[in-house]
């Protein structure tokens, strides 16, 4: 049986998306400069403390993670450059990233049906598989954490949009659509995904990052498609595996002998980068409440 062609309840463009992107948290944008001087060879934490203290509520919730029992080591920090002493080069980005994570994503995503606590979960994982899988693959870890971490942007930035004008009838609803991307285009004429590539393009994120979010979900065919959004759509596998894929992706991710190979990447390589993905997120879950 034929669907009816439904006229977007609203059409989001360019222009809207980046206004309702204005409204989130400047967390994210921090993010996206902090990989940048990560990859200088020559930054030292001192300016590494000083970019996170340029967004004042992320600095609270920096320090609010790193008191966490995944960061503190059983210490009490009392400042964010003793937060960033502390955890070093190789673990400042995460912590950084949960605490965005735990500030960014501040209600449920009611058009979505998504809770709070899932997606949180979700987009942390998500950037921890991503990272590992970037590593194994020689692709840059910081950028893949940073693209798996954000990738539902755009999604809350549709939902902000849409709790304006839509319907509770309206909403996200899974006997109706198979995916998120099948309902926001015909509610909004664009998808999620699409927004987040935007969102990403006006944050000045690496181009590779924005490229990812318009192809990681759709990667039919492996070879046009890039290395850095296969590893990201593999990260989407190791979510799903973990029982935390939303339900309006769970059945876009499918991790195949092919992807991996055009990925750089072969099955143990997978496998480990998804074990040491999942004891992580086991040790950050509790930082994000």
């Amino acid at each position: 049986m034929s669907e009816s062609v439904v006229a977007p309840a609203i059409a989001l463009t360019r222009e809207n998306i980046l206004v309702h992107a204005r409204l989130l948290p400047a967390a994210p944008q921090v993010l996206g400069g902090l990989c940048e001087l990560l990859a200088d060879a020559n930054v030292d934490l001192d300016r590494i403390a000083a970019e996170i203290r340029l967004e004042p509520a992320l600095a609270a919730r920096v320090l609010r993670v790193s008191n966490s029992a995944a960061f503190s080591g059983g210490q009490r920090i009392g400042s964010v450059d003793e937060a960033v002493t502390r955890v070093g080069f190789g673990e400042v980005l995460q912590l950084v990233g949960a605490a965005t994570v735990a500030g960014v994503v501040d209600r449920e995503l009611s058009c979505y049906g998504i809770s709070a606590d899932r997606l949180r979960e979700t987009m942390l994982l998500h950037g921890l598989a991503a990272e590992a899988l970037a590593a194994r693959a020689g692709l840059d870890s910081r950028d893949a954490y940073s693209a798996g971490l954000l990738r539902a942007v755009g999604m809350m930035v549709v939902d902000h949009a849409g709790r304006l004008v839509l319907k509770a009838a309206e909403a996200f609803d899974p006997a109706r659509h198979a995916t998120y991307a099948a309902w926001e285009e015909e509610r909004f004429g664009v998808t999620g995904m699409e927004a987040a590539a935007l969102v990403f393009e006006s944050w000045q994120f690496p181009p590779q990052l924005a490229n990812a979010m318009r192809q990681h979900l759709r990667v039919d065919d492996e070879a046009a498609v890039d290395r850095f959004s296969l590893i990201l759509h593999l990260a989407g596998g190791i979510v799903a595996e973990r029982k935390l894929a939303l339900p309006g992706e769970s059945s876009c991710w499918n991790v195949t002998p092919a992807r991996l190979e055009a990925a750089g990447l072969d099955e143990e390589q997978y496998l480990r980068a998804s074990n040491q993905a999942a004891a992580s997120f086991e040790r950050q879950r509790a930082a994000l409440y």
